[in-house]
Order: C-alpha cells, then sequence, then structure tokens
C-alpha cells in the first residue's frame, strides 16, 4: 500500500474503505471537507488546497472509521464496570432486556417496539439530556434523509424508525459544533466509532455528547436501493409528504403518503429481504460491529421464537453502561417503557446476521488482503469455522454489489432476486 493513502479521507475513498459517516468533517477544523453523493452514497470531498494534512494535521484520518477501530481497548477504556462481561459476539455488556413503548402508537409507528423514541422522550421530559443526533425523513431532501438535534419530543417522533440508506452525520456535527447542552447520538455502530474518535481528538465534542446509542446493523444500504424500489413500484419520490422504511408494527411495512393523501404500503419482508445483497456498500461486508460495541446502550430488532407472535412490536436492548442501566430502570418505573430481562445467548440467536460479522469478515478481509486490497484494522480476534461457505458467500455477494452500483445492469436483479419470505 502507497504511502499516499494516510494523508487525508480523500484515499480512504479510493480505497473503497469509506463508509459514508460524515464524521471527518466535523473533524476537519480547516473547512477542507465537505459531504457529496457519489454511487449512491455520502462521500467526503477534500479540497486540497485548504488541507493540511501535508502539513501533519491528519484529522480526518483519525476519526475515520472506515480504517478500522480498536473495538477491545476502546470498550476497556469506555466500559469498566465490575460487573462487565464479555461476549464474543457482543463485546463488553452488563444487561439485556427485551422491551418497548408503554405509549401503543409509538410502539407501532416505530421500528420493532418504539424503545429508542421512547427512552429518548423520557430522557428530555426528565432533563438528563437538552437533545439528541437523530436521522429524520426530509421530504424536501434529494436523500429524503438528514440528521439533526432532535430538541422536543416531536423532533424524536420525527427521527423514528429504520432508515436503509446512506446516513451522514455531517449536519448533525454543524449543529453540535455550534450548539450548547448535553446530548445522545444515535446511530450506527460506524457512526458511533467515528463519534468515539471524534470526542477523543475533540473536547468540544467530548464534553457535549454524553450518551452513545448504537442501533444494530448488519450491513447498510445506498440509494439506489429506494430508487430501485421506487422505479419498480411508480413511487414519485418528488410527489411524497412522508416516508419510512419500516410503519406500521412488528417488523412493519413501506409506507408512502403522497401529496394528495395516497398511500402505498408493503410489508417489510416483501419489498426488502428478496433484494439480498445487490445494494450493500463495499466497506460494509469487511465490518466486524453488529451490535455497536462502543455504544453505552444498543437497540434492534428479537424476532425469535415466541417473539414472532407479537405483531405491534417489541426491541431488545444491550447495555453496556451502568447509567443507562439505572435510567432504563427510571423510565420503566415511570411508566415510559415496558421491560423484561434475557439473557446474552438469546439475543444472539435473534440475530440472523452475527456470523457475517465475526465470521465471514474474516474471511472476506483475508481475501482482499490476498488480492492486494485495503482492508480495516481490528484489534480482536476473528473466527471463520466456515472458510469455503464465507469464499462461496464474498463470490455472491460481490457479483450482486457489482449488478446494483450498475443501473443498467438492473433488470438482472428481477431475475435474480429472492422470493419474499414473509414470516407469521
Amino acid at each position: 500500500m502507497k504511502d499516499d493513502y494516510y494523508s487525508s479521507v480523500s484515499n480512504v475513498i479510493k480505497h473503497n474503505l469509506c463508509c459514508g459517516c460524515g464524521i471527518c468533517f466535523g473533524a476537519c477544523v480547516s473547512g477542507a471537507v465537505s459531504i457529496a453523493k457519489q454511487n449512491g452514497m455520502f462521500v467526503p470531498w477534500v479540497d486540497e488546497i485548504k488541507c493540511q494534512s501535508k502539513k501533519g494535521c491528519g484529522r480526518c484520518l483519525r476519526v475515520c472509521p472506515g480504517l478500522g477501530v480498536g473495538l477491545r481497548n476502546l470498550a476497556e477504556e469506555f466500559f469498566k464496570n465490575p460487573d462487565i462481561k464479555e461476549d464474543y459476539n457482543a463485546g463488553r455488556y452488563l444487561k439485556c432486556f427485551t422491551g418497548y413503548s408503554a405509549d401503543r402508537d409509538i410502539r407501532y409507528r416505530s421500528a420493532s417496539g418504539g424503545m429508542v423514541s421512547q427512552f429518548l422522550i423520557f430522557l428530555l421530559e426528565q432533563n438528563y439530556i437538552d437533545g439528541a443526533v437523530v436521522t429524520t425523513f426530509d421530504a424536501n431532501n434529494e436523500f429524503l434523509v438528514k440528521t439533526a438535534i432532535a430538541r422536543t419530543k416531536e423532533d424524536i417522533l420525527r427521527g423514528r424508525s429504520s432508515k436503509y440508506g446512506p446516513v451522514s452525520m455531517h449536519e448533525a456535527v454543524s449543529e453540535l459544533r455550534n450548539d450548547e447542552g448535553r446530548f445522545v447520538v444515535v446511530g450506527l455502530p460506524c457512526h458511533i466509532q467515528g463519534f468515539r474518535k471524534l470526542a477523543a481528538v475533540s473536547s468540544l465534542f467530548r464534553k457535549k455528547i454524553i450518551g452513545y446509542f448504537s442501533i444494530y446493523c448488519s450491513e447498510s444500504r445506498t440509494f439506489h436501493l429506494t430508487e430501485y424500489v421506487f422505479k419498480e413500484r411508480g413511487i414519485d419520490k418528488s410527489k411524497l409528504q412522508y416516508f419510512a422504511y419500516r410503519d406500521e408494527g412488528c417488523l412493519g411495512s413501506m409506507v408512502t403518503l403522497d401529496k394528495n393523501g395516497s398511500k402505498y404500503s408493503e410489508p417489510y419482508q416483501s419489498y426488502y429481504h428478496p433484494l439480498r445483497s445487490f445494494f450493500i456498500p463495499r466497506r460494509c461486508i469487511s465490518c466486524v460491529d453488529h451490535y455497536g460495541e462502543l455504544g453505552d446502550i444498543c437497540f434492534g430488532d428479537i424476532h425469535l421464537g415466541d417473539y414472532k407472535k407479537d405483531k405491534i412490536g417489541i426491541n431488545s436492548i444491550l447495555v453496556r453502561n451502568q447509567i443507562f442501566v439505572e435510567l432504563l430502570m427510571e423510565a420503566k418505573k415511570a411508566g415510559y417503557v415496558l421491560l423484561d430481562k434475557i439473557s446474552i445467548n438469546t439475543l444472539n440467536k435473534s440475530q440472523a446476521m452475527l456470523k457475517h460479522k465475526k465470521q465471514r469478515s474474516k474471511t472476506i478481509i483475508k481475501i482482499d488482503k490476498l488480492l492486494k486490497r485495503a482492508v480495516p484494522v481490528y484489534d480482536i480476534e476473528l473466527n471463520d469455522s466456515h472458510p469455503l461457505k464465507s469464499l462461496l458467500s464474498y463470490v455472491v455477494t460481490t457479483s450482486q454489489m457489482y449488478i446494483g452500483a450498475r443501473k443498467s445492469l438492473w433488470p438482472l436483479i428481477k431475475l435474480l432476486k429472492r422470493k419474499p419470505n414473509i414470516t407469521a
């Protein structure tokens, strides 16, 4: 690998390691980094005239999660409770729960069980925080999403539910930089990694961010997924007043509402699952962090066993920080949420994509090294007991990604995608 790889995030993009998180925008003190759209992703663009990398700056690289992260070392630094436990898949943790919002509408309209939204509302109303970084639907945005600081219950509810497309935190980073208060960041594992790195180099962000909430992530998707789904169904995004990837109960449905009041609804498993790996960003297939191992508290689905019978929504929750264990208990006592304890084994069994993280990723990283490609660097040991299966998965996945990245090949997707697998 050439030395210029380490000069700025421009080279991170060149080597297909960019997560599109936008955190480098907040780290750059010379104003050299801006965020643009490229190949269905958010990517940083570096003004080489303003850039101070040749003078030894390197701040954008120091916060970049795409290069990898010391998950073990940082987790040992952040989570020191004497009762802390270790799990190969989850990292450090204290407690695991299932839970959902006590407000039925929030529970029904949010992905899984509305725990993220309801817990944020509790923290805001009880004056524990002044706001939270969330990702909201924005009908006036070309990408339909934007990040912002939610300062009211209404702001938080506008950010509820999953977003199956790229999310760049650069807008929220700008707000955080210029606002005073105590904030929580809600994001995917790569966002949390980037913000943790940003806080390490910036006392400004370190002071303001008091909590990191991670959303479990199997793999992200490019903007091409939304474009393909809309095109196949004849949905004109310029006419939308509302859009959600997941609304209306457990697992939920994609819901659109146009400006004339016409509604479209389709089960999540019908439109999303058949598309498999066609629109996965390249960097995602070498990610090893499913839960968000640097998050104080992590949220996701639990579609397993009797939980499958639920039609409204139930979250699983993994907590690493004792402060947030206590705050969850307080939220339960105050009637905001309902909670039940579960074991780490139950939680892990509910996450079908875990094997792709610390198992398949080992083989993928090894293959990329053999092919002389740049790879992320982690400080954890990876074990793959089925390398041949992972090799086959690599070939299939990258082939589908090749097709998804080229619109001229999209007609092939209709022939190759799976039939919907809608479970009860």
